[in-house]
C-alpha cells in the first residue's frame, strides 16, 4: 500500500510538474502588449482544428476576426508560439524589408540542415523545405527557369495537352451531350498530366487511363490522412533529428524510388542523345550544369503579385550547383505543387463560374472573340496573357479561395516597430502566421467579400486595391517560385474547357459550400460536383 501510494505521489508530482512547465510555456504572450487566444494543454489554440472541428480557413478566418482591431496577436499551434499579423505595413515589414529575420519557413517535416548525407530524403532538399544560405543559393539557381520567356517556351506542351484533353471529354460526352464529374478528380488528372509533359517528359492521358502508374503512384504521394502519413509528420515535428537518422522521409520510399527512377532515366537519355525539350527536366538540367542565366525581363503580373522578379534572389552570386538528389528533389515537388495546388485553384475557379452564370457568359464570350483572333492557330502564351477579364476571373477566385495562411520562422530575436507605440520582441524560434484567408475576406480591403466579382481587379478598380494584401501566392523573397505557370496552367485549361463546354451545377453540387475540416488543404466535403455540358 505504501509503495502504491508513493508510486502515485510521483506520478502526480511528474504531472504536476509538466503542468506547470506547459502554463508557463502558454503564458508567453502575457508579457507581451498584444491580446492572444485561449489555449489548452498539448492542442494549444489549434483543438478545433485537430479534432477536425472546423476547416483550416475557417479557423483563419475566426481567429482574424476575433482581434479586428489588434495589428498582432497571439495563438498556439499546439506547442509552437505563433505571432498572427494583421496589419498591411508590419506584413510587408516582416516579410520583405526585415526579410533576413523570417527567411525560414516554419519546418514541418523536419529541419533541413541534419538530412546531408541522406540521399533517400528528399522532401527537405525541395525549395520548399530548404533553409537559410541553402534555399537561398537554390532559389538562385532556380529562379531563371521561372521567367516569363521560359513558360512561354513550355506554353506549346500545355496548349498540346489541352487539345487532346477536349477530345477526351467530347468522347465521354457522346451519349447525354454532357459529362458528370467530381472536379477535385478530374483536376487532378489533367494537373498530373500536364506535370507528366512539362516536367517529366511522359505522355499520360489520366482521364481516359485512370489508373495509369503515374497518376496512381502521385495521388498516393499526396494522401496525408494515412495513419502511417500522421505518425512521420508528428515524428518529424517532435524528433527530426532521430527520424531523419532513420531514413524516414514524409513520402514513401516507394513512391520516392518510383519518381526518382522516371527523373533518372530521362535524364540519361537526354544526355545520351542530346535530346532537347522545352520542359521542366531541360531547365532543371541547365539549372544544375550552371547554364541557365537569369534574364532581365519586363516583369509580368497578374493582379499586382509577386513574381520571381521581385525578390532579386535570382541576381545573386551563385558558389555551388544542384546535386543529383536535389535535383530530383525539385522535380518531386513542382510534381506535387501541379498536382494538388493548382488543381485545387482550378476546382474553385469552376464552381464560381457555375455558380455565377453571367461572370461564365462573359468570359465565354471573351474565349469565342480571341478565339477568332487566333483564326485557326493554337493558343499562345502571349495572347492568354492578354485576355483581360480572364485575368480578372482568376484572380477573383484566388482572393476567395486562398490557402489559409502561411507561416515564416523568426530565425533570430526580432524587435517588431510598428512606429506608433507598439513595439515588442519576437523571440529566435517563434514563428509567423499571415492569415490570407482572413484579410481576402476583410471588407476593410475587399467590399462585399462574399461575393464573386472579377470587375474588383479590372484596370479601373485596381488602384482600390491594397495589392499588399492581395497574396494568393505568398510575398517577399519567399514567395511561390512557380505562380506564372500555375496561372498559366489555370488560365489555359479554363480556356479549352469553356471553348467547348459551359460549368453548370447538378444534383450534387453542393450549395452552400463545406470545406473538409481539419488541419488540411483546401476542400470540399463530399467532393466538388459539376456538370460539363458541351456548347453546341
Amino acid at each position: 500500500m505504501g509503495l502504491s501510494l508513493l508510486l502515485l505521489l510521483i506520478i502526480v508530482a511528474v504531472l504536476g510538474v509538466i503542468y506547470r512547465r506547459m502554463k508557463k510555456h502558454y503564458d508567453y504572450f502575457h508579457d507581451k502588449p498584444i491580446p492572444s487566444t485561449a489555449t489548452y494543454p498539448l492542442f494549444g489554440s489549434t483543438g478545433p482544428l485537430m479534432l477536425k472541428r472546423c476547416a483550416f480557413n475557417d479557423f483563419i478566418q475566426t481567429i482574424y476576426n476575433k482581434y479586428p482591431s489588434a495589428k498582432v496577436f497571439g495563438t498556439f499551434d499546439m506547442t509552437t508560439k505563433m505571432f498572427v499579423i494583421r496589419d498591411p505595413d508590419l506584413i510587408k515589414k516582416v516579410t520583405v524589408k526585415d526579410f533576413d529575420y523570417f527567411i525560414n519557413r516554419r519546418p514541418l517535416f523536419g529541419d533541413s540542415k541534419e538530412d546531408d548525407g541522406n540521399e533517400n530524403i528528399l522532401f527537405n532538399k525541395t525549395l520548399v523545405g530548404m533553409v537559410d544560405q541553402r534555399w537561398r543559393d537554390m532559389r538562385a539557381i532556380l529562379s531563371p527557369a521561372f521567367t516569363g520567356s521560359k513558360m512561354r517556351a513550355m506554353f506549346e506542351l500545355i496548349e498540346q495537352y489541352s487539345t487532346q484533353m477536349v477530345t477526351i471529354l467530347k468522347e465521354q460526352s457522346q451519349e447525354t451531350n454532357y459529362v458528370d464529374y467530381e472536379m477535385k478528380d478530374c483536376f487532378s488528372r489533367m494537373a498530373n498530366d500536364i506535370i507528366a509533359t512539362c516536367a517529366f517528359g511522359l505522355q499520360v492521358e489520366s482521364l481516359k487511363s485512370r489508373d495509369n502508374e503515374f497518376f496512381t503512384m502521385g495521388k498516393q504521394m499526396l494522401n496525408f490522412n494515412r495513419l502511417i502519413v500522421l505518425m512521420r509528420v508528428l515524428g518529424l515535428r517532435f524528433f527530426p533529428g532521430l527520424m531523419i537518422k532513420l531514413g524516414v522521409d514524409i513520402v514513401d520510399k516507394e513512391q520516392n524510388q518510383y519518381f526518382s527512377k522516371i527523373i533518372k532515366e530521362a535524364v540519361r537519355a537526354r544526355e545520351a542523345h542530346g535530346i532537347v525539350r522545352p520542359d521542366m527536366i531541360h531547365l532543371l538540367m541547365q539549372a544544375k550544369k550552371g547554364t541557365l542565366k537569369h534574364q532581365q525581363e519586363t516583369m509580368e503580373t497578374t493582379a499586382g503579385f509577386a513574381t520571381v522578379e521581385e525578390s532579386g534572389i535570382g541576381k545573386s552570386v551563385i558558389n555551388r550547383t544542384m546535386t543529383e538528389p536535389e535535383f530530383i528533389a525539385q522535380c518531386l515537388v513542382f510534381f506535387l505543387a501541379g498536382f494538388d495546388t493548382v488543381s485545387t485553384g482550378m476546382v474553385f475557379t469552376a464552381y464560381e463560374l457555375a455558380m455565377n452564370p453571367d461572370v461564365q457568359q462573359k468570359l465565354y464570350e471573351e474565349i469565342v472573340e480571341t478565339n477568332k483572333e487566333l483564326r485557326g492557330k493554337p493558343l499562345t502564351y502571349d495572347t492568354l496573357q492578354q485576355m483581360k477579364y480572364m485575368d480578372m476571373v482568376v484572380s477573383e477566385s484566388l482572393r476567395m479561395w486562398p490557402v489559409a495562411a502561411f507561416d515564416r520562422k523568426c530565425v533570430r530575436d526580432y524587435i517588431l516597430d510598428d512606429g506608433a507605440g507598439l513595439k515588442f520582441t519576437i523571440d529566435e524560434g517563434a514563428c509567423i502566421w499571415v492569415p490570407v484567408h482572413g484579410i481576402h475576406r476583410d471588407p476593410k480591403y475587399y467590399p462585399n467579400p462574399e461575393k464573386f466579382v472579377p470587375e474588383r481587379f479590372s484596370e479601373e478598380n485596381r488602384h482600390n486595391i491594397d495589392m499588399t494584401m492581395y497574396m494568393p501566392f505568398g510575398i517577399g523573397p519567399r514567395n511561390c517560385i512557380g505562380s506564372r505557370f500555375a496561372l498559366m496552367e489555370i488560365k489555359a485549361i479554363m480556356y479549352a474547357l469553356l471553348l467547348n463546354f459551359s460549368f453548370e451545377r447538378n444534383e450534387k453540387t453542393p450549395v452552400p459550400l463545406k470545406l473538409v475540416k481539419g488541419f488540411t488543404g483546401l476542400g470540399v466535403e463530399n467532393g466538388m460536383h459539376l456538370r460539363l455540358k458541351m456548347r453546341k
